[in-house]
């Protein structure tokens, strides 16, 4: 689950044309402290994600408060990925990870070499996305991943997940899959 930094549904639990209140989109844990969350309720809107691969490739990242422990190796492999000498703060990682997620209202694609890119990835073939697991590519559907079929080598592709967020999974920070993925 996750959410864009507030409320972006209406009373009649339907969703405005505003898709985020900030910078802060963070991807959360479905239970934390025995909390229970009134879906569509008077706070923020809730955003459920296949995984945190799809939540990744949105442009999310870890949330600190319930997912501390994903959070600091998301912000470790960050430091590594962009060398810098002290774990980043979170409203810097929001800052870039906000440039590079939208293009005007719209979702951003990058183009890149599939062969440089992580497990993790997720990138658009025609009218579907894939994720990247070692040397196959996994159709992402809502229920799961489905069909699996081997990378292809030296093509250049539509990325969905921002370039910071491909850094930090090269620099090795490991998302959660969802079980349909195998392991």
């Amino acid at each position: 689950m996750g959410n864009r930094g507030g409320r972006i549904h209406t009373d009649e639990k339907t969703l405005t044309r505003r898709r985020w209140a900030s910078r802060q989109w963070i991807c959360c844990v479905l239970d934390f402290k025995g909390r229970q969350r009134d879906v569509w309720g008077r706070s923020y809107t809730e955003l459920f994600f296949l995984d945190e691969v799809t939540a990744l490739a949105a442009g999310h990242r870890p949330c600190f408060e319930c997912r501390r422990r994903d959070a600091e190796a998301f912000a470790q492999a960050w430091r590594q990925a962009f060398k810098l000498n002290a774990r980043p703060r979170a409203s810097d990682m929001d800052d870039r990870l906000h440039a590079e997620r939208l293009d005007g209202r719209g979702k951003r694609r990058h183009r890149a070499a599939i062969d440089g890119l992580p497990d993790g990835a997720v990138i658009a073939l025609g009218e579907s996305a894939f994720a990247v697991r070692g040397d196959a590519l996994l159709r992402w559907t809502p229920e799961g991943y489905a069909d699996r079929r081997p990378r292809p080598r030296d093509e250049a592709v539509d990325v969905l997940t921002p370039p910071a967020v491909l850094a930090v999974l090269t620099a090795g920070y490991c998302p959660q899959w969802h079980p349909s993925a195998g392991s």
